[in-house]
């Protein structure tokens, strides 16, 4: 039997069950509506992302399997470990954030277009400006003593829940002591996953893996109703343990 598609009433922020997304393409949910904040964060509170490209309808998304980072299996390897010990990088947190999602959007290493379109990257800054979008980022130092911005990545956070969006890297590695600084920090407030939305090969790698949309909605609603403290997300240097 074929699926009906949802389009979303311009009017209203409601989006249809989540057991109504589509088989294939996996997780498709709906279409319409618009990138305002009350949306976005309605989709996020309900474990829903927005994913298109150029020339394509606005499309939402709630994937089954859903790809998820269980924190205490974070992969470091021994590389990994000695290039954390040895790298000449300051990492901070909502330091830069629309450089941060510019680069992403521009990342060398991106071989298809851009799903990070200026519409797009306009709806997550004007996220971080509420609060609810945020970032890591790796400098480092050039011979002028400048600052360069050489990884990072962004994403959307509701109380203890963290959906991560993008990454760039313009350095070996510097995207991975970035998901690693964002674990840790999470970490420390007892937050024990990220959600990472889709699986590659990247995160993958970084021991990323899928899990059921049941199983991911149970792990949301217990951290989207953990509260964080209040300077949680307040810019600021971090260190990697």
């Amino acid at each position: 039997m074929s699926q009906l598609l949802y389009q979303l009433d311009d009017a209203s922020l409601a989006f249809p069950p989540l057991n109504s997304a589509l088989t294939e393409p996996n997780g498709l949910l709906a279409v319409g509506g618009d990138l305002s904040s009350a949306r976005l964060l309605s989709a996020y509170s309900q474990g829903i992302f927005p994913w298109y490209s150029e020339d394509d309808p606005l499309m939402w998304w709630s994937p089954n399997p859903r790809a998820i980072i269980d924190l205490s299996q974070l992969r470091i390897n021994r590389t990994l470990a000695k290039a954390i010990r040895k790298a000449p990088y300051t990492i901070t947190l909502n330091q830069d954030f629309t450089q941060v999602i510019q680069l992403c959007a521009d990342a060398p290493f991106r071989q298809d277009e851009t799903w990070i379109l200026d519409d797009m990257q306009a709806a997550y800054i004007g996220l971080h400006q509420q609060g609810h979008a945020h970032s890591i980022e790796i400098w480092q130092t050039d011979e002028n003593n400048n600052n360069q911005l050489v990884g990072g990545l962004y994403g959307v956070a509701i109380n203890g829940f963290f959906s991560g969006e993008s990454m760039f890297y313009k350095r070996s590695n510097t995207s991975k002591f970035a998901l690693i600084a964002l674990g840790q920090l999470l970490q420390s407030i007892g937050i024990n996953f990220i959600d990472c939305q889709l699986l590659n090969p990247f995160l993958a790698d970084m021991g990323a893996k899928e899990i059921s949309r049941v199983a991911f909605l149970q792990k949301h609603q217990q951290a989207i109703t953990t509260r964080v403290p209040d300077d949680f997300w307040q810019a600021r240097t971090l260190t990697l343990n």
